[in-house]
């Protein structure tokens, strides 16, 4: 059944023109049924009542559950990557399950700043991996921030070579965990050390180096692994 991302589950609904040819290309005509989830963790049935080139008009049905999510909400803070590495660093992580990416800019990172169509690029990607992957939840994508603005946590997790303490032996759900990831170069020690003061314990990722953008999702791979 198609999905769609609305602002708000009200007893009528009107949707963008792009919504509305999209619906046109999957053929459906009044009466049909599709299912509407606001962002936020509800989802609900509603029927087409009308559709054109420019509009299509829902009316709210029942509320259906939504697919589960983790046990408190989970962070994602990543470095800033280059080329469409973040795009796709957001579209996985919103599949693994992430409620907040947090962007860092770091001593490494691969480029200094992004602008507001990009940011907005990353939020419609976050909206599109939620409606796919059949979460009612989209991710908020927050504008980059230094890595010393990382509040201090108890559940801080950073992936870093040469630790042998693993995140799921550490991993404790009574607060919400924040997982933290570097960019191409890795993070200097002097970031470590900072991180390490906050809260944050090293983690490893196993015997291999991996990647910028394969780092972060080996650290939600191994949240979704405990089948919470």
């Amino acid at each position: 059944m198609h999905r769609v991302r609305v602002d708000f589950l009200q007893e009528s609904i009107t949707l963008t023109a792009r919504e509305a040819r999209h619906l046109r290309v999957l053929r459906l005509t009044p009466g049909d049924i599709v299912r509407v989830f606001d962002g936020h963790g509800q989802e609900a049935q509603a029927s087409l009542v009308r559709l054109d080139d420019e509009l299509a008009e829902l009316r709210l049905g029942a509320l259906v559950d939504a697919a589960p999510e983790t046990p408190q909400p989970v962070t994602l803070a990543v470095a800033l990557l280059k080329g469409d590495k973040l795009t796709d660093v957001v579209r996985a992580s919103t599949e693994l399950g992430v409620s907040r990416i947090q962007l860092l800019s770091t001593r490494f990172a691969d480029v200094p700043e992004i602008g507001n169509a990009k940011l907005q690029r990353l939020d419609r990607v976050a909206q599109e991996a939620a409606k796919q992957s059949r979460r009612a939840v989209v991710p908020v994508v927050l504008r980059p921030i230094p890595l010393s603005a990382l509040p201090e946590t108890t559940q801080g997790f950073v992936a870093h070579p040469g630790s042998t303490s693993r995140l799921t032996a550490l991993l404790d759900w009574s607060v919400g965990p924040t997982l933290v990831s570097g960019p191409e170069g890795g993070f200097s020690e002097q970031e470590i050390a900072l991180l390490r003061s906050r809260g944050y314990h090293a983690v490893t990722l196993g015997q291999r180096i991996l990647r910028a953008e394969t780092a972060p999702l080996a650290l939600l791979g191994a949240i979704a692994a405990t089948g919470v």
